[in-house]
This record gives C-alpha cells, sequence and structure tokens, in this order.
C-alpha cells in the first residue's frame, strides 16, 4: 500500500484592494495630507497619518465601496487620529528658573523637628525614656526590654502607647495633620515649636 502525499493546503490569495479605496485615495490624498500638515508640527507627522489612514481605509476592504462619500469618511477619520495623536503628545509648558520645586523643601517631616523637643518634655519621663531609647537612639526593643525587666511583648507595648502619645501631643501642640497611612504631611509652625 503507497501513502499517496496530501495535497498541500495554500491559503486564499490576498484579496485585491477595492478600485473604490484606490480611487477614492488618489481623488483626496493631497487634500487630505495638506490639511493634516496644516495643523501638525512637523511635516513627517503628517505623513505618518496618511499612513494610517490608507490602512484604516484598506482595512475597511469592501465595506469602503459602500460608503455614501469617501472624502467625507477619509476627513472624519483623519480628524479622528489627528485628535487622537495631538491628546498624546501634549505640548509642555517651559517653567521659569526661579520657580521652587518640591524637592527644594523639605519634607513636612523633617520641618517638624524643631517642635519635637518642646512635646517630648511635655510627655512623661517613662514615655520620654522609650521613645528616645528606641525610636531617636536606635536601641533594639529586645535590648530596652532587657534592661528595664520587660517582656519583649510588653515593651512593644509600651513604645506603641509612648508613640500614640507622642502623636497626639504633636497634633494638638502643632495641628499636625497625618496622611492615611499615618505619614506627617502638614504642619502648623509655631514660634513655641521653632517652626
Amino acid at each position: 500500500m503507497t501513502e499517496t502525499a496530501a495535497p498541500l493546503i495554500e491559503p486564499p490569495p490576498a484579496a485585491p484592494t477595492p478600485n473604490c479605496i484606490m480611487r477614492a485615495w488618489t481623488t483626496h490624498e493631497s487634500e487630505l495630507r495638506r490639511w493634516l500638515r496644516a495643523r501638525v508640527r512637523e511635516p513627517a507627522d503628517a505623513d505618518d497619518l496618511m499612513q494610517e489612514l490608507f490602512i484604516k481605509a484598506l482595512r475597511q476592504g469592501q465595506r469602503f465601496c459602500d460608503i455614501h462619500n469617501a472624502r467625507a469618511w477619509l476627513f472624519e477619520v483623519a480628524r479622528n487620529m489627528l485628535a487622537d495623536s495631538l491628546r498624546v503628545a501634549r505640548d509642555t509648558v517651559e517653567l521659569p528658573d526661579n520657580l521652587v520645586s518640591e524637592a527644594d523643601e523639605p519634607p513636612a517631616v523633617d520641618l517638624l523637628t524643631a517642635c519635637l523637643p518642646r512635646v517630648l518634655s511635655e510627655l512623661s519621663e517613662a514615655d520620654r525614656d522609650v521613645l528616645t531609647r528606641c525610636d531617636l537612639e536606635g536601641m533594639p526593643q529586645a535590648e530596652y526590654a532587657a534592661q528595664h525587666g520587660l517582656s519583649l511583648s510588653a515593651a512593644k507595648s509600651r513604645i506603641q502607647r509612648a508613640r500614640e502619645r507622642l502623636r497626639a501631643r504633636l497634633a494638638e501642640a502643632c495641628q499636625v495633620r497625618f496622611d492615611a497611612d499615618g505619614h506627617v504631611i502638614d504642619f502648623v509652625g509655631r514660634s513655641s515649636c521653632g517652626g
């Protein structure tokens, strides 16, 4: 028994470009190009839009022939493409050299450090001690717990409560505002806070 090779299946030939597209393109191409060039900075941008427009017309295939007013369709699509391209490439405004950027201003939390010594002095000795040692001096909480005869859990609770009291006192004394994540975003500087 001999096997015969299955015939190769060839893909269908590409559909020819309908004559109506070529007729419309030939008739309106120069007018479209002038219209686009009058609205973009670079002639190359107008040429790019023309190529995209031609591809959109080709994708319509035979449906393009059913369009009642080919010129109106081409201009409408060109206008929409232009609007899309301008939306993407909005012009930027040149900023003056003397404009202060946010990077030039220290974050609010850094400015608030002047208020911290006074507010710390108003806290209890225990709160001041735990915050100074663990938060300001960087002592590990486990070491603080061992030095003060506390369990690690008790030391963490003490630190957390002291932080809450400090936060409340800062909010009251310096009118500190916090964002949803608890970060300082603003405060009212006072002479008593050094702000």
